[in-house]
């Protein structure tokens, strides 16, 4: 096990493919093999594409639609004053959208450099000001913490150490390279699945913190949650092979992070 861990790192190094960033907040450091620049402008073009698609029904009139704007330009201002004031500022280069869907599909999503859209369908879920707000900064919290980006670093890493894993038990029986190669795929594919869990935490964290710098009251996502968590209606898999946390999981942790938020809180 020693000798496939010191393969997989000489693999990684060897290919030149390691580099770190920091989230901002938070603060960790994360495996990052994409530039901005190359995956924001995939991002934008598939975004354009998306709302240039005659089955995308944009709603770009009405109180629903000047909401998520207004919500949107809200929360992006607040972001972009704190990631220049704590020394990101250069490392952002985003180009801010909001558009809302018309769709029954109760979701939203966040491109990487800031491309957003906000389906109809969450609306009645959202309820509030404050509800969107909570929806939107978890969001916005996965493109500044270039969750997209990290994914496909770790996708990468994978292919990597799949082939390091080879080059490890070449000497091997054909049998025992199937187990391993077995126990790392099941391995590497459940530590991507924990990966997003803790993705999906982090959103969590920042997405409250940009909410309170906004002026939206972080105590509001608590009901938030707590409305989808009723949505969910059919039941939902095992948390340790679900890429969100439960419902209990989730609630429960944005409740222990709120006296973090409210340090950002500006009515």
């Amino acid at each position: 096990m020693k000798k496939l861990k010191l393969t997989l790192a000489a693999a990684i190094a060897a290919v030149g493919i390691y580099a770190c960033s920091t989230v901002p907040l938070t603060g960790r450091s994360q495996l990052s093999l994409v530039g901005d620049d190359q995956i924001n402008s995939a991002a934008a073009t598939s975004y354009r594409q998306l709302l240039s698609d005659p089955k995308t029904k944009v709603i770009s009139s009405g109180s629903d639609a000047q909401r998520v704007k207004a919500i949107g330009g809200r929360l992006a201002t607040a972001i972009e004053k704190y990631l220049k004031q704590n020394g990101y500022g250069d490392q952002y280069n985003f180009s801010w959208e909001f558009n809302l869907i018309q769709s029954p599909e109760v979701n939203a999503w966040c491109m990487p450099g800031g491309k957003v859209a906000v389906y109809s369908g969450i609306l009645p879920v959202t309820k509030t000001d404050a509800g969107l707000a909570t929806v939107m900064g978890h969001e916005i919290g996965h493109a500044i913490a270039r969750h997209s980006a990290e994914r496909m670093s770790q996708q990468l890493a994978l292919q990597a150490g799949g082939a390091a894993v080879g080059a490890a038990t070449s000497s091997k029986s054909s049998a025992t390279q199937n187990i391993i190669n077995s126990l790392y795929g099941v391995g590497g594919q459940l530590a991507l699945l924990k990966y997003s869990r803790s993705q999906e935490s982090e959103a969590d964290r920042l997405g409250l913190t940009f909410m309170a710098m906004a002026g939206y009251d972080p105590n509001e996502a608590v009901s938030f949650w707590q409305r989808m968590a009723a949505q969910n209606t059919g039941g939902a898999p095992p948390e340790f092979l679900s890429t969100h946390p439960s419902d209990a999981t989730r609630i429960a942790n944005i409740q222990s992070l709120i006296p973090e938020a409210m340090k950002y809180y500006k009515r």
